[in-house]
């Protein structure tokens, strides 16, 4: 007598094979140029000449000049 087979589930056996696919990130760069104005004091000098006259009296004997004898 022979007897039926006997059917068991199914068993998978499953080989995941792994393709590269590039999936593009962009990160936007914004360089920026700053110029900043920094306020830096310049000095001008004006030179003034002024001429002044010196009289030391007339010549002679004593000083004759006021207050002076």
């Amino acid at each position: 007598m022979n007897c039926p087979p006997i059917m068991c589930p199914p068993r998978y056996c499953v080989r995941d094979c792994y393709i590269p696919r590039m999936v593009p990130y962009v990160h936007p760069i914004v360089n920026i140029n700053r110029h900043v104005i920094v306020n830096v004091p310049r000095h001008f000098y004006q030179p003034i000449t002024r001429n002044i006259v010196v009289d030391p009296g007339c010549p002679g004997a004593g000083c004759h000049r006021p207050g002076y004898y």
